[in-house]
């Protein structure tokens, strides 16, 4: 059974009679066996399945978890267990009681918050800073939703950012009308499922008799305060503090650091037997983390004996001769590709060893940069669909006219709420039977001059500009033509919509919907648009081959989309695939290239960390920009941790094209790799100092 396969340790927490248990779980200790023998545990004990709910941080990782249940279980037991992420069981709950709750990405609503921005104007302000743009106002709205628990966003913006408060009452109100919008049309973004279901937890008994929470050290205030409104009778989390690398995200370290205060009757159990690296990798691994504060005392055992490989540093003269040889060893190494893994702090890392792997014609797969799910011709194809089964879906309208020459997201808007207004609530009738005898069906503007809100346009255009393109007359009929900002190009991109849904009326299949969409002229619009945009040059110029190269690629993605779309015959259960399980799905073989934040909970038998260079790594811009030292040297920790049997560490002295020179990062110092000289004594006062 799953808890004969413990260790002393793993038992004694798995088995705890307590009812709040921390567990203090470092890299390799075996922290998924202890939530599963856990799990066994109350199954045992007369717990049923369904008072059972395990909260992860990716979807893929619950569903590991309740397949090693099942092992032991069966399916059927293993089925009812509530497990998944914080925002896949809020929707959970949430569409349980109120099935208008519409689930929108973040990029989706970030698109309407523009929409809404774009009609202020700050001109009126005299101030000696610029006003944050629309997108960087829309990231600091979410991190204030997932971080403050007190003031509200305008009382915020002053306390946080004190050079912007003449600017915080029109912020506020952008979130206001922002908020309305979303209200209005039944749209959530990730942080409102958590806001909501908060709520819902506050008059609504769930029925669980124990949570378990996984990758503790990630929670931040949001998720912290929603496992508080739960109040499950009991509480069981696992993490590790020296791997908390998501403070950009809004996770607080403080949580798990304080857990024992919130519950003095806690139990905190620590897992020491370390089964994945060998001993030369983790003593590494200790001797740079030990210059973290400790917050949990903890003392790791190597439990595999054999006689390792010591990490080895690799120092290079260029930048760019790193890659290439990095490249090379890979190339020559009999470690199996999709054992190896690449870990990169920066981007720009990342592009230089993919070019030196395909030079060499090595496969690789990248993770951690902009994924399938990403791209904006995957995401335009999505957001179609999803019009087609949710017309009162607004975002996705927005989103997709965006992408049509003239038309801005507030633009796109006012045309979305006309059609609305022509169908009588339904943009689908608006576009198809719109009410002729509403001459005006463009919403009059608020004047506001202390919120930024002035009058745009007064007078309707004059549809006989469009005489000449050969559109249908029933269409040339809708006054939605009128808009004075509406051109020849942007009223055919219209058109083309108006034809395009016309043909996908009554299809029941999700991959033939995927089919037409494709292969139609108004998708050929988005992607030359794309194509040409991507093989646009720094003069101006196209470059005409990149362009036919991008057109193939986003040819050979609406395939791969067509083949995802196979297996499903609903159209919402293929939609909701896409949107919620999109993060865990990946693409390619061959060597891993990984972000420090995409390879978490990951080993491969041979690992390289490149650019070890200090300014890449610690990245110390971003240090500047709020995070930490501490948080940096988390990020080496769980980035050479991933390694299992052979460890490179590398950097290089300079960069020709940019003309830098480099040192060494602080953290090769700290592992002894690099004798601790001047430089670095210099380093270490620089900190102190700052």
């Amino acid at each position: 059974m799953a808890l004969s396969r413990l260790n002393e340790e793993q038992y004694a927490a798995a088995t705890s009679s307590f009812s709040q248990n921390l567990i203090i779980a470092s890299a390799g200790t075996g922290k998924t066996s202890t939530i599963v023998g856990r799990i066994a545990y109350l199954l045992n004990n007369s717990v049923k399945p369904e008072e059972i709910l395990l909260l992860t941080f990716t979807n893929k990782a619950a569903a590991e978890m309740v397949q090693r249940v099942a092992e032991f279980f069966g399916k059927d037991v293993a089925s009812k267990i509530d497990a998944g992420t914080f925002h896949a069981v809020s929707y959970r709950w949430l569409k349980k009681y109120d099935k208008r709750v519409v689930l929108k990405q973040q990029r989706e609503l970030k698109t309407l918050f523009r929409s809404v921005y774009e009609k202020r104007s700050f001109m009126h302000i005299e101030a000696e800073v610029t006003p944050y743009g629309g997108n960087h106002l829309y990231d600091l709205y979410s991190f204030y939703q997932n971080t403050e628990l007190n003031n509200n966003f305008e009382e915020w913006v002053k306390e946080k950012y004190e050079e912007h408060e003449q600017f915080a009452l029109i912020y506020a109100d952008i979130v206001d009308e922002f908020e309305e919008l979303k209200k209005e049309y039944g749209f959530v973004n990730f942080n409102d499922l958590l806001l909501n279901f908060r709520e819902m937890c506050k008059t609504q008994e769930l029925g669980y008799k124990e949570v378990l929470v996984d990758e503790y050290q990630d929670t931040n205030a949001l998720q912290g305060t929603l496992i508080d409104a739960m109040n499950p009778p009991s509480l069981f989390c696992v993490g590790d503090y020296d791997q908390s690398i998501y403070a950009f995200n809004g996770a607080d370290i403080g949580i798990i650091g304080s857990f024992s205060k919130k519950f003095p009757e806690a139990k905190v159990h620590t897992l020491t037997k370390n089964y994945r690296s060998s001993k030369p990798i983790l003593s590494l691994a200790t001797k740079v983390i030990e210059h973290n504060e400790r917050i949990y005392p903890k003392n790791l055992e190597v439990t595999r004996e054999f006689n390792a490989q010591a990490p080895k540093l690799l120092a290079f003269d260029e930048l760019f001769d790193q890659y290439h040889a990095m490249a090379a060893m890979i190339r020559d190494t009999q470690t199996p590709r999709e054992e190896i893994a690449v870990i990169f702090r920066n981007n720009s890392s990342a592009d230089g060893i993919e070019v030196g792997l395909r030079e060499l014609d090595i496969p690789c797969k990248r993770k951690g940069g902009t994924s399938f799910f990403d791209s904006r011709e995957v995401k335009a194809v999505l957001d179609l669909y999803t019009l087609l089964v949710n017309e009162a879906d607004m975002m996705a309208f927005i989103h997709v006219f965006e992408f049509a020459r003239g038309i801005g997201s507030a633009m796109a808007k006012e045309m979305y709420i006309a059609l609305k207004t022509l169908g009588k609530g339904s943009m689908i009738y608006g576009l198809y039977s719109p009410d002729e005898s509403i001459k005006n069906p463009f919403e009059k503007r608020k004047l506001n001059s202390q919120l930024g809100l002035f009058d745009d346009f007064a007078e309707l255009g004059a549809v006989g500009k469009y005489a000449k393109l050969g559109f249908e007359a029933k269409f040339m009929k809708n006054p939605a033509l009128k808009h004075p900002k509406l051109t020849k190009d942007s009223a055919t991109f219209l058109h083309n919509f108006y034809l395009l849904y016309r043909d996908l009326k009554g299809i029941k299949q999700p991959r033939t919907i995927i089919n037409k969409i494709a292969s139609s002229p108004f998708y050929a619009y988005i992607s030359d648009s794309l194509s040409t945009k991507r093989a646009t040059l720094k003069d101006g110029s196209i470059d005409e081959k990149q362009k036919t190269e991008s057109l193939i690629r986003i040819k050979r993605k609406m395939v791969l989309l067509e083949e995802l779309a196979k297996p499903y015959h609903e159209h919402e259960r293929f939609l909701n695939a896409m949107i919620l399980g999109s993060s865990d799905l990946t693409q390619g073989e061959g060597v891993n290239l990984l972000s420090v934040h995409a390879s978490k909970g990951l080993e491969y038998k041979e690992v390289y960390v490149i650019d070890l260079m200090d300014g890449r790594f610690p990245n110390r811009k971003l240090m500047q920009r709020g995070g930490s030292l501490d948080e940096e040297r988390r990020l080496f920790y769980v980035a050479v941790t991933r390694a299992k049997d052979i460890l490179y560490l590398s950097y290089a002295k300079y960069d020709k094209i940019k003309k830098q020179n480099f040192m060494a990062s602080q953290f090769l110092y700290e592992a002894g790799l690099v004798p601790k000289d001047d430089a670095y004594r210099a380093m270490v006062l620089k900190d102190i100092d700052t």
